[in-house]
């Protein structure tokens, strides 16, 4: 009994070893790579990503499922695919190399090797004992998604279809139990145009953090670079509705027998064709969405559901089959559709190929540069040339009929070539400008131009003899193109063109209300339906916003009030002036005391370093008095130059004329087209003398030339003097005469302060350089002038 208890022990300290060492070294042996994927690629580790991208196109080919009909060819392809996925990516590259580590996070994102044979084993009625293989099948490995395939293809392809995207990894129990309705969706909304793609949250950390994923299983969307997650039970249905309802609302219109001729007619405002699809079915079939959506840039889609008495008449109007769903596409003439297809069960391709070689209207208007760069494509190869038959034209009556023949003439001239379309000249004038200055013509006039480069440079020949829809006008255009193709040199103006005008930019601010609509209504769906770790990122931005504004608000609530006391205090303390004593002597007129501007006299002491040497880039601005005018000029001119004060580049002074009146003199004479013309009757008169007295100068010393301030006088205040005066001759002949005296000198007071009321405007061209400069070869000398007493 001892021997069989010591034997037991022995057996159960050999397990219980067993089980230690498998501990330890179950991670190092379950990291051990299944394959080498350089060996499966065949390159070299030192290959480059252009090397490794060829051979993975090249053994992709060779082993894909669908062309290698061999036993082991998915198997090889699965290997293919991850081997790819591995050295496309820098970090698992670098991670296999040198932990030999084939999953990204694999020692904490991945189960041992051993436990995870169990599970397959268990779930999926296999051996115990076998190699190791990966899970996946074939149909969702082709759809995995990592973070530089999503940036690159997916999301500017989500502008063209919606896609439906899956969140999981290896060990969500729950994603096994949607595996089944996620493969009857695939299939179901696959071969429709919908996009699929399927991201491990074990392998793509990165990309789940992106789209904000944080969960599995997690079902989302992607339409328009937004992404909207599934909140609604996993069912092929729900799934199909979710699709269908992230597609704009607004991309199909309802046709009926009431606005058919609106829908129709309405080409040319948005220069589209349009389609209108004919079917038995009080819904618009999610693939004509889906197509619809994927043309919404180029084409106009309307649905008629024939099973309604109110589109009787447009069914009867266009003989339509009731038996099969028919599409009629219009473009210029909408009496006649220019393409018509009719099938029972309509398959994506069908549809693809019927829309994309209708995407144009026969002579679109050349709208933006998008839709110039696909009519007319640049030039690659010498058999692929590619003419634009362009029409310079305007709106008006007068257009109508050369418009007509241009249509008439291209109808008639669909080779494969030629590409024709017409441009308004007022829409786009540099464009116009550009093509028609070497000929000096006038529209309406036909050019043939063929693009040579991306940036712009066109070869051209505007046809001689103008357009003007004539029989001989379409004749000469026939022969000319004919000639253009038998010899290409027949083009022989060159000119780089402008990009043009987006004619539809005034839609921007229609298009942003929709846009934040939508997102609005997107938050109202998050906000009742997503966990709160997803909303509160958004949350918090948005109550720290209101809590930033409603701070604002209050301060500057209180700042105003306390404000206001202050104000109304110093209104009421400060004393009244009677109006017997105005003058410069005022206080009410003073500038504070710590606003001030820095005015210094320009003399013969100041005058070398003021002007004569002032430094580079540096102006002078001088005032023009006299004695009698100094204190009310300068007060006003401290005034109006105030604002210009924080300027490091100007600089402020006075010249007194009663004292240098002859320098005055002299800088006129030296800039003759400085004299206004009543300085120059002065001049010619007997007094020849010029009252300077209120101009400006801006001096700049170093360049040697002065901008000139001429004062202007409202005359205003000296109307209210004069009738002032006139009042006061009421009064006695000793009151009137004392009245007349005092109004007299406050009328010259208010005269002299007026000159000087447009300052500012010209200071202000000062600052931009638009004020006329009036050059001269050498500043006069002030020391050699005798002053005036």
């Amino acid at each position: 009994m001892c021997q069989k208890m010591g034997g037991w022990s022995v057996f159960m300290s050999s397990c219980a070893w067993a089980i230690l060492l498998l501990a330890l070294f179950g991670d190092s042996l379950a990291s051990a790579p299944e394959f080498d994927p350089y060996s499966v690629l065949k390159v070299s580790k030192h290959a480059s990503l252009t090397e490794i991208k060829k051979m993975y196109k090249s053994l992709a080919r060779e082993w894909h499922p669908d062309k290698n009909k061999s036993p082991g060819a998915e198997d090889m392809f699965i290997k293919i695919t991850k081997s790819y996925e591995i050295l496309s990516n820098e970090e698992r590259r670098a991670n296999y190399d040198r932990f030999g580590q084939m999953d990204e996070n694999q020692n904490f994102a991945r189960p041992p090797q051993g436990f995870r044979q169990y599970h397959d084993s268990f779930y999926f009625d296999e051996s115990f004992f076998h190699f190791p293989r990966t899970s996946r099948d074939f149909t969702e490995s082709k759809h995995l998604l990592h973070y530089n395939q999503y940036m690159n293809e997916v999301l500017p392809d989500s502008f063209k279809r919606p896609y439906l995207i899956k969140i999981t990894s290896e060990w969500c129990f729950t994603c096994i139990h949607i595996e089944p309705v996620w493969k009857e969706t695939v299939l179901d909304l696959e071969p429709l145009g919908v996009g699929i793609g399927v991201v491990d949250i074990g392998y793509e950390r990165q990309l789940a953090n992106h789209l904000g994923a944080h969960r599995t299983p997690s079902i989302l969307g992607l339409v328009s670079g937004k992404v909207t997650f599934f909140h609604y039970s996993v069912v092929r249905e729900h799934l199909r509705q979710f699709v269908e309802s992230l597609l704009p609302q607004k991309l199909v219109e309802k046709v009926t027998d009431s606005n058919y001729l609106e829908f129709l007619n309405s080409w040319h405002e948005e220069n589209k064709p349009r389609v209108i699809m004919f079917d038995i079915a009080s819904n618009v079939p999610l693939l004509y969405k889906l197509t619809a959506f994927a043309y919404k840039d180029y084409v106009r889609f309307g649905y008629v559901d024939m099973g309604l008495t109110e589109t009787s008449k447009v069914v009867q109007r266009f003989n339509i089959n009731t038996y099969a769903p028919t599409m009629l596409l219009f473009k210029e003439n909408t009496e006649k559709p220019a393409d018509v297809i009719q099938a029972r069960g309509m398959k994506k391709q069908i549809l693809d190929e019927f829309v994309s070689n209708n995407r144009f209207l026969l002579v679109p208007r050349l709208v933006n540069q998008k839709l110039f760069d696909e009519l007319c494509p640049v030039k690659q190869f010498h058999r692929r040339r590619k003419y634009c038959v362009l029409l310079v034209t305007g709106e008006g009556e007068q257009f109508v009929s050369v418009n007509e023949a241009f249509f008439d003439f291209a109808s008639s001239n669909t080779k494969e070539v030629l590409r024709f379309a017409y441009v308004d000249q007022r829409q786009q004038q540099p464009l116009c400008d550009t093509l028609l200055k070497k000929d000096d013509t006038t529209p309406p006039q036909v050019i043939i131009l063929e693009r040579r480069s991306t940036s712009g440079r066109v070869l051209y020949r505007t046809v001689t003899g103008g357009w003007n829809g004539s029989d001989d006008d379409k004749h000469r255009l026939h022969e000319q193109l004919e000639l253009l193709q038998r010899d290409p040199s027949y083009l022989t103006h060159d000119a780089m063109l402008p990009e043009l005008n987006n004619e539809f930019a005034s839609m921007f601010l229609i298009q942003w209300m929709n846009t934040a609509y939508d997102y609005l209504a997107q938050f109202y769906f998050d906000l009742l339906y997503s966990n709160w770790r997803e909303m509160m990122p958004v949350l918090s931005l948005i109550f720290s916003a209101l809590f930033i504004l409603f701070g604002t608000v209050i301060i500057q609530a209180f700042s105003d009030s306390g404000e206001e006391k202050p104000a109304k205090q110093k209104a009421t303390d400060s004393p009244k002036t009677p109006e017997s004593s105005p003058g410069p002597e005022s206080t009410s007129s003073r500038p504070p005391k710590k606003n001030f501007v820095e005015v210094t006299e320009l003399t013969d002491i100041t005058y070398m370093s003021n002007l004569v040497r002032l430094k580079p880039g540096h102006i002078n601005v001088v005032l023009i008095l006299t004695d009698a005018s100094k204190q009310v000029l300068l007060r006003k001119f401290a005034k109006e130059v105030y604002s210009f004060s924080g300027s490091q580049n100007l600089h402020y002074s006075f010249l007194n004329v009663d004292k240098h009146r002859q320098w005055m003199d002299s800088l006129m004479e030296s800039a003759p087209d400085a004299r206004s013309d009543e300085e120059e009757e002065v001049e010619d008169s007997s007094t020849n003398k010029s009252d300077h007295m209120g101009h400006v100068l801006a001096l700049n010393g170093h360049k040697k030339y002065f901008c000139i301030f001429r004062p202007v006088f409202t005359g205003e205040e000296a109307e209210r003097s004069r009738f002032s005066d006139e009042d006061a001759a009421t009064a006695g002949p000793s009151r009137t005469s004392r009245s007349r005296s005092s109004s007299r000198q406050k009328a010259t007071t208010l005269e002299i302060h007026h000159k000087l009321d447009r300052l500012g405007l010209w200071m202000e061209r000062l600052m931009e350089g638009t004020l006329p400069r009036h050059y001269v070869s050498a500043w006069p000398g002030m020391d050699t002038i005798t002053p005036q007493k």
